[in-house]
This record gives C-alpha cells, sequence and structure tokens, in this order.
C-alpha cells in the first residue's frame, strides 16, 4: 500500500517541523502549508489522504478551510486548536473534523490519532464490495461509490456523515446509542468527546432535510437513548 500522504498545516513553523518529523519518521509522505489559501490550493492539487489543520491560521481560518474542502473532497481532517472551550471544539467537529487535539499536545498522541483516522477510514472501502446498495423510495445509498442520491439531487456528505448514514439505515427502526455509533465509526480508540455523534447527526438531517419533503425525519432523535433511521421518504 502506497504511504499516506499528509498535509500539515499551521502558521508556525517549529509546530509544522515537529510534527512532520514524528510523520515522516512513520513512513508518512508529508506536504505543508502555513495560511489558509495555501492549504486549499495545496489540498486541491495533491489531494491528501489526510489534513493536520490548525483553527488559528492566516488569510482563512481553519473552521472555513475544514469546510470549503468539505464541499470539494471527502478528506479526512485532525484540527489542532489552542483553545479548551468545547463549543469551538464542535464548531470544527459540525463542518466536518473527525478528530482534533487541543495544543499544546503529545507528538506521539497525535501519530496515534492519524493512524486512527486512517485505519478507520480504509476499512470501509475494502470492505464496500460486501455492503449492498440501499434503496428507501427516493433516496439511494450506495458504499461503493460512497454516494447518496434524492431523486435527482446528490447529498453531499462528509466521510462521517455518510458513515453514520450507511450504518442506521442498514438497520431501519433500530436504535442505536452513541457509545454504539461511536464504537462503530470513530472506533474504539476515539478520545473525543461524545457529543460528536450529536453534532455530525445534526448536520446529517439538514442535509437530507433540504433536499425535499418527507413523510417524517430521515434520521430520529430517540430521547435519552440514541437515533434510528426511519422508512417514510417521498
Amino acid at each position: 500500500m502506497d504511504a499516506a500522504t499528509i498535509l500539515v498545516v499551521d502558521d508556525e513553523q517549529p509546530i509544522v517541523d515537529l510534527v512532520a518529523s514524528y510523520l515522516t519518521a512513520e513512513g508518512f509522505a508529508i506536504q505543508r502549508a502555513f495560511d489558509g489559501p495555501s492549504a486549499l490550493t495545496l489540498a486541491r492539487a495533491i489531494r491528501p489522504d489526510l489534513v493536520i489543520l490548525d483553527v488559528m491560521l492566516p488569510g482563512i481560518d481553519g473552521i472555513e478551510v475544514c469546510r470549503r474542502l468539505h464541499q470539494e473532497t471527502s478528506v479526512y481532517v485532525l484540527m489542532l486548536t489552542a483553545r479548551t472551550d468545547e463549543v469551538d471544539k464542535l464548531i470544527g467537529l459540525s463542518v466536518g473534523a473527525d478528530d482534533y487535539l487541543t495544543k499544546p499536545f503529545s507528538p506521539r498522541e497525535l501519530v496515534a490519532r492519524v493512524k486512527a483516522i486512517l485505519r478507520r477510514s480504509r476499512m470501509p472501502q475494502e470492505k464496500s464490495a460486501e455492503r449492498p446498495a440501499l434503496q428507501f423510495g427516493v433516496l439511494s445509498i450506495d458504499p461503493e461509490r460512497r454516494e447518496v442520491q434524492h431523486g435527482e439531487t446528490m447529498v453531499e456528505l462528509t466521510p462521517r456523515e455518510f458513515d453514520l448514514l450507511y450504518v442506521m439505515a442498514s438497520y431501519p427502526g433500530r436504535v442505536f446509542t452513541r457509545e454504539e455509533l461511536l464504537q462503530r465509526i470513530w472506533g474504539a480508540d476515539f478520545a473525543g468527546i461524545d457529543r460528536v455523534v450529536d453534532v455530525h447527526v445534526g448536520t446529517l438531517r439538514r442535509k437530507l432535510e433540504e433536499c425535499g419533503p418527507h413523510e417524517a425525519p430521515v434520521v430520529q432523535t430517540v430521547r435519552g437513548v440514541g437515533y434510528k433511521f426511519v422508512g417514510g421518504i417521498r
């Protein structure tokens, strides 16, 4: 398997150099950027497997960079933040970040997080041929292409949003707890907050509802328990 390409984006060169040195030692191919516009330009050119992205960047901040990346690609994003406020972390997760680390961080922990994200990201792709496409009225979910279509409209989902939808839609009506969804999609080694599930389900539900009228929400909240996928799509 080819070495994964990782784009490291931070306006502090010592941090970029430190992260790059640890990841290079693990066999990853590293590219660097030091501001938001350069990060977007380079990401579009090299199509990295993962972006390590600082929140506070000159030109365009990391939240907006993440949002724009996920409008164009399905790249995985690990965000770095000097802020400890949970709200800031949730904002990053809401635009498609897969994980985050708060500065100062251990380089070894960052390497472990990177490996965990890439390991999880490759597993669904390797098994996609074994998973059937799903059809609910005008909503189709194709795991091989990792595409969701509502009638003639393509629903643009982040990788985590797609995985959430596919897992729940594979068992219509079954209630999944947050812990079950974290285990299935983020993995047992995810060290973030469990509210990441709520954030991603919220954006997933909004994107589906924007596609057209439904008899009921496609993903329903079961208060105090978790979430379930329901049919009834017209």
